[in-house]
Parts: structure tokens; sequence; C-alpha cells
């Protein structure tokens, strides 16, 4: 076994980014394996099988939301009304304010 103590950093990165390889190819054998034999499973009592390919992630498709409110003091302060209030909201708010006083119209 190496002694990991007399290995330089260059070496020691080196060591990992293979065993990284090295997993992620026994991992992705791995699976291909186990995938044919569901499908042969599948087949031997007459199903199809339609396997999603797990590695991608789906993508999230959440646009800006406009903004809603303004702040009386700073034009540059927004929020769309979404999610906790900013403080300069909740300041007003707890001063006995409105939040339809500073919807934008």
């Amino acid at each position: 076994m190496t002694d990991f103590n007399k290995l330089s950093e260059a070496e020691l990165q080196a060591v990992i980014d293979n065993a990284a390889k090295a997993l992620k190819d026994r991992q992705s054998s791995k699976r291909k394996e186990v995938l044919a034999q569901i499908k042969e499973l599948a087949a031997s009592i007459g199903v199809t099988v339609d396997i999603q390919d797990g590695e991608k992630k789906a993508e999230r498709k959440t646009g800006k939301v406009a903004a809603r409110y303004r702040s009386p003091d700073n034009a540059a302060l927004t929020w769309s009304g979404r999610g906790l209030a900013p403080k300069w909201m909740q300041e007003l708010l707890a001063a006995g304010r409105n939040k339809g006083d500073f919807e934008i119209k």
C-alpha cells in the first residue's frame, strides 16, 4: 500500500482524481448491469420497461417575478410579494401602514 504521507500535494491530487474516475466508472458499469437485468426480467414476463436516465437533474424553469411593492423612502427597494417580506416592508407594517399603499400601479 502507498504511504500517502510521502506523496506531494500534486501526487495526492492525482491519486484522488484517479480514484474518483475509477469509482465513477465502476458505478456506471454496475448501473448498466442492473438495468440490463431489470429489462431482462421484465421481458421474461412480457412487460416492456422504459427506464429514464436518472443522472440528469430536471431543470427548474422559473423566471423572475415582477416587483409588486416599492418602498416609499427608496424607489430602488422593491418586493415581489412572495416569500418573507423585506425588513423595510416589515417595519412599515409594524408601524401600522397598509401593504396596499406600496403597490406598484
